[in-house]
């Protein structure tokens, strides 16, 4: 349980740490994104200033230096308006229009004729009015002037970038956890279905061994009706199906229709005898058949009331196992009434490794799942639990 609560600290952390680096690239950009703004705004202001002292200065060499200001001292769209809105002059917009129905006509003796085109402008206009306030100054006769301009297409880039850059970001580590996860998965199937099929290649030798020597015992001493003996062979019986359910992992197993109740009315009277006398098993439900594969679904019937009986400990308490179905699923319910688990942990009980015994190996309900949802193409979750009272395994089959 304690390398669990590591690795979601360190998936925390590293969530945390992402993030952060994540927002101090969003601020930082931000940053530079306001100091190029305010740039911009300047250029604006000085290209819309020089317009006013182009049109009243007489100073030859100034107005050199004013003409080079207009063309290179900023790339920022803008329109100066009077204060009827009509428009005086525009810089940086489509140079293939124009506002001025005169230069229009001219241009159109040109090789490079101008389009007359009042409502483009228009709209460049409102749009700037919504983007920023405008730069308000004088005339020397007293006339107000208004230059209204938009982020230039370098700004635009700076401020969708960061978002855009983050964006790929987040896809390409999602995809690559995705693919470390499959990949890592597919390592730990192969280990387990070795490490299973070794299992049940060891077990064979001595259980076959067991099952002679029984034999031999049952004519030398005549132990037929022995109630001893019949358990004894009970079990040696649960070794071989422990061996083939091994052999089993990692091969597609052949699914036929059984009764489930009955099913289950067989597995929980072998454990009835091996399980505490505090615990009292109780079994409801209709008739209904699914497809499953018998040697595997008492495993994980087996699991679950194990893990029920583990939850309830010494104390007296019931298991209530409760068959019910639907059209196209039968659906089994494993209720105990033991210490219940928090909510946090519901999905973290299914992981390989997770145990709250100092002893338990923590593969029980990790082997339920996959056999459930891998081998059976259905479902298992806690439907509900609550700390001191119980929790309820749900189990979803196909019909």
């Amino acid at each position: 349980m304690q390398y669990f609560e590591q690795k979601r600290r360190w998936k925390y952390l590293l969530l945390i740490t992402a993030a952060m680096i994540g927002l101090m690239s969003l601020y930082y950009t931000n940053y530079l994104v306001e100091q190029i703004s305010e740039s911009e705004r300047k250029g604006a202001e000085l290209w819309a200033k020089s317009q006013l002292e182009l049109a009243e200065t007489e100073d030859e060499e100034f107005i050199d230096f004013l003409l080079f200001v207009v063309k290179e001292g900023t790339n920022v769209p803008v329109i100066v308006v009077n204060e009827e809105g009509v428009i005086q002059a525009v810089k940086d917009l489509d140079s293939t229009r124009t506002f001025k129905e005169t230069e229009a006509a001219q241009s159109s003796q040109t090789d490079k004729p101008v389009k007359y085109d009042p409502a483009y402008f228009r709209q460049q206009l409102e749009y700037m009015r919504e983007q920023h306030e405008p730069i308000v100054w004088e005339t020397a006769q007293g006339v107000r002037q208004y230059a209204y301009y938009k982020d230039s297409w370098l700004l635009t880039q700076m401020r969708y970038f960061p978002y855009i850059q983050l964006s790929i970001i987040t896809v390409f580590l999602i995809v690559a956890y995705l693919a470390f996860s499959n990949s890592r998965r597919s390592e730990q199937n192969k280990v387990w279905v070795g490490m299973s099929k070794e299992t049940a290649h060891q077990l064979g030798t001595p259980i076959s061994s067991m099952m002679a020597w029984m034999e031999l015992l049952k004519d030398k001493y005549k132990t037929e009706g022995d109630p001893i003996f019949e358990e004894m062979e009970n079990d040696v019986h649960r070794l071989q199906i422990i061996a083939d359910r091994f052999s089993k992992i990692g091969s597609t197993p052949v699914l036929r229709r059984h009764n489930i109740l009955e099913e289950i009315e067989r597995c929980v009277g072998y454990l009835r005898k091996r399980t505490s006398k505090k615990i009292t098993f109780e079994i409801s439900g209709e008739p209904a058949e699914g497809l499953i594969s018998s040697l595997l679904f008492e495993w994980v019937i087996e699991n679950l009331c194990r893990n029920a009986a583990n939850a309830i400990g010494g104390n007296e308490g019931k298991i209530i196992i409760r068959v019910s179905q639907n059209k196209n699923h039968v659906v089994v319910d494993v209720k105990d009434t033991g210490v219940g688990i928090p909510r946090s942990k519901h999905e973290a009980v299914f992981q390989p490794g997770y145990t709250t015994r100092k002893r338990g190996w923590g593969l029980g309900l990790s082997l339920t799942r996959r056999i459930v949802e891998n081998y059976h193409k259905g479902q298992v979750f806690v439907k509900e639990s609550e700390i001191g009272k119980g929790t309820t395994f749900r189990i979803v089959l196909n019909k």
